[in-house]
């Protein structure tokens, strides 16, 4: 896909493969579950949020309205935990 690089992940985060994710900037850890995961590793990779919410269309049987709705209240929490920044 072509589109612009949407949401920024800092490069300053960390993952574990379980999930256990943790911020040096604040000193604070967070878990995701294992869509989290790949979602959030989907992000750091550079992908937009089409790029993302196609991956997931495409892996989960999910309707797009749906997982178009999920993906932007997870995104939202991120977002609000400054785990992400958007453009």
């Amino acid at each position: 896909m072509n589109e612009k690089q949407d949401i920024m992940v800092p490069k300053n985060l960390a993952i574990s493969e379980s999930g256990f994710l943790f911020s040096p900037s604040n000193g604070e850890s967070f878990t995701l579950n294992e869509l989290g995961i790949w979602i959030f590793k989907l992000l750091q990779s550079g992908k937009n949020k089409k790029d993302v919410l196609n991956a997931i269309i495409s892996n989960y049987d999910i309707d797009e309205k749906y997982a178009e709705y999920d993906l932007e209240d997870f995104l939202f929490q991120l977002e609000n935990f400054s785990l992400i920044n958007r453009k």
